[in-house]
């Protein structure tokens, strides 16, 4: 059945990917974010409302049939000098529900929170991290608006890599560089630890099939590959050309500071999803190595 879908966080690399794969499935999709999508990707054709989710009103979720929410807050959104511990409390663990609530109010049937798999994937952070808990907290409140009349689950995912074309993720932009050799003042290391990764094809799928056949109030915990941050750049490397095997070393990583590995240097964030869940969304596994090539060649031409 085609819907017309609202992609909130519609022109970020999750976001617009998923926007992207539901217009190929039939539905009408409109995106919606605090800026609009850059003119050179093909989110820009795509109809497009100025949206921040914590000041919206609820007329701009009228005449919407399902919701995909690809917006929360990570560390890039924290203010400068704001308290980082009140910031997820209000932007994640109230704002979220708070946005859910207006789009059931709204009229919509179906929604789908795009999360985060901390806290399915390592419980226990929820009670060390802030962050975490600001996660678990926005997922669980708006799970619990599920009824009749409101088809609302999470597709709770790890690290996501992709492309779209024409549009520039400065992360993945900077690890491409690095692998390329255009980044000579950090030496070739790689830090010990790893975690689930999985691409943007993967993820989109999951969402379309979240979105048809997901079960109401249910967290899915998705994902494809576990590797080691040595496998990671190691992909990236070899997709460069560049074959010869990364120390690992025990200190910070310009590319992945400490400050976003909730797990700790080291930690390993290692799981296999529920095979009949990931049955029942219909979304690929085996695709990261493809995808870390293809990150690579886009990087390479692209800047």
């Amino acid at each position: 059945m085609a819907l017309r879908i609202l992609v909130v966080g519609g022109t970020g690399l999750i976001g617009g990917h998923a926007a992207l794969h539901l217009r190929t499935l039939g539905h009408t999709v409109h995106i919606a974010a605090r800026h609009p999508p850059p003119a050179a990707t093909p989110m820009a054709a795509l109809p497009f409302a100025p949206l921040d989710y914590l000041h919206a009103e609820a007329d701009a979720l009228a005449g919407f049939d399902a919701l995909v929410f690809c917006a929360g807050n990570d560390i890039r959104h924290v203010p400068p000098d704001a308290d980082a511990d009140a910031h997820w409390q209000r932007a994640n663990a109230e704002g979220v529900p708070r946005f859910f609530s207006q789009a059931r109010d709204a009229g919509i049937r179906r929604a789908v929170l795009v999360g985060s798999f901390y806290p399915q994937a390592m419980p226990a952070l929820v009670d060390r991290d802030a962050y975490v808990r600001g996660r678990k907290l926005a997922d669980d409140g708006a799970r619990a608006l599920a009824g009749d009349d409101f088809a609302v689950c999470s597709v709770n995912a790890p690290f996501v890599a992709g492309t779209v074309p024409g549009l520039v993720v400065p992360g993945l932009a900077a690890h491409a560089a690095y692998a390329l050799g255009r980044l000579p003042q950090i030496p070739p290391f790689a830090i010990p630890g790893g975690v689930n990764f999985m691409s943007t094809r993967s993820l989109s799928e999951a969402i379309a099939g979240a979105l048809q056949r997901g079960a109401p109030g249910h967290a899915y915990l998705v994902g494809d590959e576990n590797l080691g941050f040595a496998d990671y750049f190691g992909a990236l490397f070899r997709a460069a050309g560049r074959n010869d095997p990364l120390p690992v070393l025990d200190r910070e990583h310009p590319l992945l500071p400490d400050a976003i590995l909730y797990a700790g240097r080291g930690g390993t964030i290692h799981y296999e999803p529920d095979a009949a869940e990931t049955a029942l969304l219909g979304y690929r596994r085996g695709d990261m190595q493809a995808t870390l090539s293809e990150i690579v060649a886009f990087y390479r031409d692209a800047t």
